[in-house]
């Protein structure tokens, strides 16, 4: 086969896929509404259960459900019986995924949670299955044929599955209000974690700010600027508000012969840029991109009081 025909062969099944997921789009009805106010209400875990390509979908439903602020678990259908059933507490619900809803290693969850009333939540494709009868509510997705040209492998059924998954997922984290400050508790590590840190996480603080009265000489703010490394030196008034800033710039700007003697207020920059401590860091790297800067004073905008600095080389280091 040519280049040419495996790339519309390849094309086409996505396609397939696509229009799958716009009948989703077209079916879904109430039923995942009451699923998602049922694991908004509940007080215990989510349990996420299935087999085979199901089973791997469910994995990521309960990985996704756990860092957005829904408590999940998965236990494999086949492995239930097997002592994982002591998974499954009083309050808990448990959400079974099966295209057919006849999977016959699913059968032994299902009865259990039946006996112990337990709320069961279907994504299935087979109204008329035992899983769908047996589940206090049911969320179907479309009979659609498999993209596989046999019909066989799950393809179709198990995009919807994962998308469905997600729009659970996603709306109870509307529900539950999860914002930023929440998904970084939950995603310390890796560039996502890098990706949500704040100007407070990276700045430096209290004896490590560079800061001089404006009534000082510019000795002494030269020595300070030069003994922090930072580049700059911070002008504070009488009630320690950032009124200036001296940089690299200014000292190169202003360099004379009496340069030792000026008085500080005729070399600082007046109002100098800072930023809020709540910003994100990504916020910091654009505002000293944009004005050509590599530090910046940190401070709540009404206070004006310095808290901290932060230097481009924190940022990037930590990106």
């Amino acid at each position: 086969m040519s280049y040419s025909k495996q790339l519309n062969s390849i094309k086409k099944n996505i396609k397939k896929q696509t229009n799958a997921l716009l009948d989703l789009q077209k079916s879904v009805d109430q039923s995942v509404v009451r699923a998602v106010n049922l694991l908004f209400k509940s007080k215990g875990k989510i349990i996420i259960t299935g087999i085979g390509k199901s089973g791997y979908i469910g994995l990521k439903l309960s990985a996704t459900l756990s860092s957005t602020g829904s408590p999940s678990t998965y236990i494999n259908s086949s492995e239930a019986s097997h002592g994982d059933l002591g998974l499954i507490q009083k309050n808990d619900i448990l959400i079974a995924l099966s295209k057919s809803g006849e999977t016959k290693e699913m059968m032994p969850i299902i009865n259990f949670v039946i006996k112990n009333k337990i709320k069961l939540i279907a994504i299935t494709s087979n109204p008329n299955s035992f899983l769908a009868k047996s589940a206090t509510i049911s969320c179907l997705i479309p009979k659609i044929n498999e993209a596989c040209p046999l019909n066989l492998a799950p393809t179709t059924s198990t995009t919807m599955m994962l998308v469905l998954g997600d729009s659970i997922a996603i709306e109870l984290m509307n529900k539950r209000k999860f914002n930023e400050a929440h998904f970084k508790k939950y995603h310390p590590g890796g560039m996502l974690g890098h990706s949500l840190l704040q100007v407070k996480d990276l700045m430096h603080t209290k004896s490590k700010i560079p800061l001089i009265n404006q009534k000082k000489t510019m000795r002494e703010a030269l020595l300070k600027m030069t003994s922090y490394g930072f580049g700059c030196v911070g002008i504070t008034n009488e009630k320690n508000i950032l009124i200036g800033i001296i940089t690299d710039g200014d000292l190169r700007r202003n360099i004379s012969k009496n340069f030792i003697d000026m008085p500080i207020s005729k070399v600082m920059t007046k109002k100098p840029l800072s930023i809020e401590p709540s910003e994100n860091i990504k916020n910091a790297i654009k505002m000293m991109n944009d004005n050509k800067i590599t530090a910046l004073f940190v401070s709540n905008k009404k206070s004006k009081i310095p808290q901290g600095i932060i230097h481009i080389h924190d940022c990037i280091k930590n990106q």
